[in-house]
């Protein structure tokens, strides 16, 4: 699997680091291409042998994937220098690109082209990302090896285009609500007389905990919050607090808010 990766600013530098570390990729199939200099002298910090350059027509020569990972808005003028050196059967586009449709993508490079759209997240930096993928003309065996790439850096799940928005909202964006909730929490264990550089590890911990006790035990997150909800307790009065004030209704409106 030979990647050219165009755009090596901190997601594109993520996704470097989290295929040569897994061993997915060797440094000598990894093909880097960024305007700027100093990114490039960072990607090899990672490893001499990966080959950089501010020359995007030179990363994709002999690589089998083209990986965007630049700006929305610089898509069009990067697809428009990179179309002559693109060939539709050597080459696979992957963008990671926010926002910008397959559909925008073929017409630009051409109809008979295999597409990629991923959308990562922001914990793609520390291989914990929650990955969408979506395609066009792909086979089962490209959708397969493009899951694969991703899931070394967090979970993966392939999703009708159709349905970017919805999942940009709850794991993008959900990234942001969660620590906003992190937050929160903090500022009332502080209220409590908790140190805040403590208070926000043990809820951080905690929230670890939540996830992990939903994806290991794949049990409704109702199920778990009975198991510390007693009768008279401490859990129930906080929940019916925050019910009182908003929570649910605040939350389900946050992710509707770009619907």
């Amino acid at each position: 699997m030979k990647i050219a990766i165009i755009g090596a600013g901190n997601m594109g530098k993520a996704i470097i680091h989290g295929l040569y570390e897994s061993g997915l990729c060797r440094a000598e199939d990894l093909f880097v291409a960024d305007v700027s200099q100093d990114n490039l002298n960072s990607i090899k910090e990672i490893d001499e042998k990966i080959f950089t350059t501010t020359d995007n027509r030179k990363a994709v020569q002999t690589a089998n994937y083209v990986l965007l990972a630049v700006k929305p808005w610089l898509v069009d003028s990067v697809i428009t220098l990179l179309k002559p050196s693109l060939n539709v059967t050597q080459h696979v586009v992957i963008s990671i690109a926010a926002g910008i449709s397959l559909r925008t993508i073929s017409d630009k490079v051409g109809d008979d082209f295999t597409l990629f759209r991923v959308l990562p997240n922001t914990a793609i930096s520390i291989h914990e990302s929650m990955t969408f993928i979506s395609s066009l003309n792909a086979s089962k065996e490209q959708d397969e090896s493009v899951s694969t790439l991703f899931g070394k850096l967090g979970k993966v799940l392939l999703i009708p285009e159709s349905s970017m928005g919805a999942f940009t909202s709850i794991s993008s964006c959900g990234i942001a609500y969660a620590l906003r909730y992190l937050r929160a929490a903090t500022q009332g264990a502080v209220e409590l007389g908790i140190q805040p550089g403590v208070a926000q590890e043990v809820i951080a911990q905690t929230m670890i905990g939540a996830a992990q006790l939903i994806l290991q035990n794949q049990s409704n997150p109702e199920v778990e919050i009975d198991k510390v909800t007693t009768p008279g307790g401490w859990t129930i009065k906080g929940l019916n607090a925050m019910e009182e004030h908003g929570f649910s209704n605040a939350v389900i409106k946050g992710i509707k808010a770009n619907g």
